[in-house]
């Protein structure tokens, strides 16, 4: 696998014990490999949810470095407006900041792998000119 997208939820889950998803997650985890992307927001959506984690910011930034994750900068204007625009579209899914933000990386890199837990959202949401996003964590392969 070339690359692929990383949202909040395999985040989380892989650095709090007490996740309901942490052993899922942890069996899956292991078999990223190559270029992996996520954007300002995933970061951020993360370090909020792991405040109360045990050393939940030491162990988030360990595994930025570990990955050697991208983090795509989503905060320009054009992608405020960009994703303000998605979440109005999917507002019914629903779609927040950090899918949104997503979402933009997907059609920036042209990259439909993603690395999540919200199952609903994409497999709603779209990327470029109607692509699908590939579930990895799930077993998309098509």
């Amino acid at each position: 696998m070339s690359a692929l997208l990383l949202d909040t939820g395999p985040v989380v889950a892989s650095l709090d014990r007490s996740d309901p998803h942490h052993e899922w997650v942890m069996q899956r985890f292991s078999a990223i490999q190559g270029r992996v992307i996520t954007t300002g927001a995933v970061i951020t959506e993360a370090a909020f949810f792991l405040q109360d984690v045990r050393d939940g910011t030491p162990n988030l930034i360990a595994l930025v470095e570990a990955l050697r994750l991208e983090i795509w900068d989503c905060f320009g204007i054009e992608a405020l407006r960009s994703a303000e625009r998605l979440m109005a579209r999917y507002g019914d899914a629903p779609m927040d900041f950090a899918n949104a933000t997503l979402v933009l990386a997907a059609e920036h890199y042209a990259i439909g792998n993603i690395a999540t837990l919200d199952q609903r959202g994409f497999r709603t949401f779209r990327y470029g000119r109607n692509n699908r996003f590939r579930l990895l964590l799930q077993g998309d392969t098509t």
